[in-house]
């Protein structure tokens, strides 16, 4: 069986990475991951802790060392189905699209384009420098995906999950694996009740302009 990559780094939206991973492990695809240094910091901040046993436990992953340019996953030898860079930093993009290779991260995924294996890049950033605007066309040209992390709201979303949901379900189409992680749209629905509302009364702003004061 040819296992999955996820890759984790520095950018915002740990929770992308962690939820794709459950689904992974779920479906037994057994991925192999790894998690930079500043995406161990990251998920510290953004989920209480940076260590992937308190979020998915011990068992259906493999974690390499991103320091081991010794391991598997840097030789094209080696058979993998797909490689997700889910939250992608824009250095770690910058350094993929310029084929510069100082970890296992960047190592993998260029292993990824030379052996035309699916390879999808979830940017987290905003707004975007030309110089990022012009890697990920690099990187696009030289066949990844990428994928920004920016939900959808025509599924009817009512929780952050649901939002995560959204773009974790177009990475596992990207990838082949099946799932219902959200309602896929199929035209103009009938009717449709907004989940929330975006306008607020004069006494809602009022009752918020008072909680500013304090």
């Amino acid at each position: 069986m040819s296992h999955p990559i996820v890759a984790m780094t520095g950018a915002s939206g740990a929770c992308y990475g962690i939820r794709l991973l459950e689904i992974l492990i779920a479906q037994n695809l057994e991925p192999y991951v790894m998690v930079s240094a500043a995406g161990r910091q990251v998920m510290g901040v953004e989920l209480g802790s940076g260590d992937l046993k308190d979020h998915l436990g011990t068992a259906g992953y493999r974690e390499e060392d991103v320091r081991d340019l010794t391991s598997p996953l840097a030789s094209g030898s080696f058979p993998t189905s797909a490689m997700v860079v889910i939250p992608c930093s824009t250095g770690t993009l910058g350094s993929i699209a310029h084929g510069i290779s100082s970890n296992l991260i960047h190592r993998a995924a260029e292993v990824s384009l030379k052996e035309r294996r699916p390879l999808i890049v979830i940017p987290r950033e905003t707004p975007l420098s030309q110089i990022t605007l012009q890697n990920m066309l690099t990187l696009a040209q030289a066949g990844a995906h990428i994928v920004p992390a920016s939900p959808g709201f025509y599924h009817g979303p009512v929780s952050i999950r649901d939002l995560v949901d959204f773009v974790v379900g177009r990475v596992l189409d990207l990838m082949k694996v099946p799932h219902t992680l959200t309602r896929r749209w199929t035209g103009v629905p009938v009717s449709f009740d907004a989940p929330f509302i975006l306008s607020q009364s004069k006494d809602e702003r009022l009752a918020q302009d008072e909680r500013g004061r304090c």
